[in-house]
């Protein structure tokens, strides 16, 4: 087990607890992110922040009578944490994704934080559903048709210029993202998606590709990154792009802030990528986000900034 503690003052104003805190990271234990983590915690004093990690795999919950009875997640009992912070979901069966986001949501009723809380997630996971909100916020996306069937699929990509870009509905890391700019390709890929009874979820191409900006969100901070890939036109970390700290002007930053409280995340990123003329879009709002580019960058520790932000929240609940 990990310990931490909170670093002097926190940044929202929330009273110091007299207690370490213990705090479930629900998701794999190995790895950069967890490690980074890890490490935060080892870097605090006391009172401290105890942590465990646990998979979404080892969630069970049992009713009896007329009651919930417990959620548990292994061996440890759910009340006896003060907060749970949620990493990556692996994926599932719809039975298996629904259930564990249902538990999250008991663990919530059971007045346990959960940051991020399940229905933020249940938003942000969903391209489309997280789209939706921030045009309906009066911020600009790019044109994005959304259909369920090859035809439609192939109007929408004529309507869109015929320069696109076709991404699943659910993850992330640019897997399964394509550009598409031929017919005959776009005929091919959309027949898959029918077959495989998967949305086409569509979106214009915005030139010039490969370079966008990342504001990570984290309780009542931010931290602007700016990523560039000179061989591909997604700028995922994990697909080689190269990450430098940047300022971001307080119009933009104003937006993410926006976005991320109207979905109701605590840690979140917003890319926005920035056209030929300068013009800025918002792309996607990740609720699960990886630091590991952003880190590479910045002196800031983001692990730490993430374990105060739980700190916070777990606080903020009990007061």
């Amino acid at each position: 087990m990990s310990h931490a503690s909170l670093p002097a003052g926190t940044p929202d104003g929330f009273a110091q607890p007299d207690r370490p805190l213990r705090i479930l990271v629900l998701g794999a234990g190995a790895g950069w992110h967890a490690d980074q983590l890890r490490q935060a915690a080892d870097d605090f004093a006391s009172p401290g922040v105890q942590l465990e990690f646990g998979l979404y795999e080892e969630l069970t919950s049992r009713l009896t009578g007329s009651r919930s009875s417990g959620i548990r997640c292994g061996d440890q009992a759910i009340e006896n944490f003060d907060a749970v912070l949620t990493r990556t979901m692996p994926s599932g069966s719809m039975e298996t994704i629904t259930f564990r986001l249902s538990v999250l949501h008991a663990m919530v009723r059971h007045g346990i934080p959960v940051i991020n809380p399940p229905a933020a997630l249940e938003i942000a996971i969903d391209k489309y559903a997280t789209l939706d909100r921030v045009a309906r916020l009066g911020y600009p996306v790019p044109p994005t048709i959304v259909v369920q069937d090859r035809g439609e699929a192939m109007r929408a990509f004529e309507t869109l210029g015929g320069d696109c870009v076709v991404k699943p509905l659910f993850g992330g890391e640019g897997k399964g993202v394509m550009r598409i700019q031929n017919a005959d390709l776009a005929w091919t890929v959309f027949s898959t998606l029918q077959q495989i009874q998967s949305i086409a979820y569509i979106q214009a191409f915005v030139p010039p590709g490969g370079r966008d900006v990342r504001i990570l969100v984290i309780g009542s901070r931010h931290i602007a990154v700016r990523r560039d890939s000179r061989h591909d036109f997604r700028t995922n970390a994990s697909r080689g792009s190269t990450t430098s700290p940047t300022t971001a002007n307080a119009s933009w930053v104003q937006m993410a802030r926006d976005i991320v409280t109207d979905i109701g995340l605590t840690i979140a990123s917003v890319d926005l990528l920035i056209d030929d003329d300068d013009q800025v879009h918002v792309v996607e709002v990740n609720a699960i986000p990886g630091w590991r580019g952003t880190q590479t960058c910045h002196n800031a520790k983001i692990a730490a900034m993430m374990l105060q932000a739980a700190v916070d929240v777990a606080v903020q609940t009990k007061t």
